[in-house]
């Protein structure tokens, strides 16, 4: 794994548009992620696996905001830490008033709403419709994997693999898409 400095480095490298930097940035972030979002979401790895997959999106949309002034690493946690409040609020775990001092309801000051839904909507319009809808149904609109099975007439199994499928999608075509 890539210390701070490295992978630092890979990021400025992806944002000069060196594309097999800026997907090993990804791979490294996957992999500090990945342990971030388990030791926080004991037992529940399938959960942290998605938190994994949006916070990648996210860092791939939002790759412009980091400021080389500050550590990556703060700034890739504070991105992280925000999809982690966005899922238990979602999940409706309010059994602690905050996380990490920062309370469920502050907003991410320096989220471009406009910016994001456009690089969504541009990325999903490139999936199958079933990863399209369960992705959209639940991580979009936030209803239950029960409710977007009901609503499809999928089973929630099928909504849960479409998601999953989708997000890895996702990820697929952010890195081929520096090279269009």
């Amino acid at each position: 794994m890539a210390d701070e400095p490295a992978l630092r480095a890979l990021l400025l490298k992806g944002l000069a548009g060196d594309e097999a930097a800026h997907r090993a940035f990804l791979t490294e972030a996957a992999a500090l992620l990945r342990g971030f979002f388990r030791a926080r979401l004991r037992g529940r790895n399938e959960d942290a696996e998605d938190l994994v997959q949006e916070t990648l999106v996210a860092l791939h949309t939002r790759r412009q905001s980091y400021d080389p002034a500050y550590p990556l690493t703060a700034w890739l946690y504070a991105i992280a830490r925000y999809r982690l409040i966005d899922f238990l609020r979602r999940a409706k775990h309010r059994a602690h008033a905050s996380l990490d001092g920062v309370d469920f309801g502050e907003p991410d000051p320096d989220y471009e709403a406009s910016d994001a839904k456009r690089d969504v909507a541009t990325l999903l319009g490139k999936l199958p419709e079933k990863q399209r809808t369960a992705i959209r149904l639940v991580k979009l609109e936030e209803k239950s994997v029960r409710e977007a099975a009901d609503e499809t007439g999928l089973s929630e199994s099928d909504i849960k693999i479409s998601i999953h499928r989708g997000l890895k999608t996702l990820m697929r075509l952010m890195g081929q898409e520096q090279t269009t």
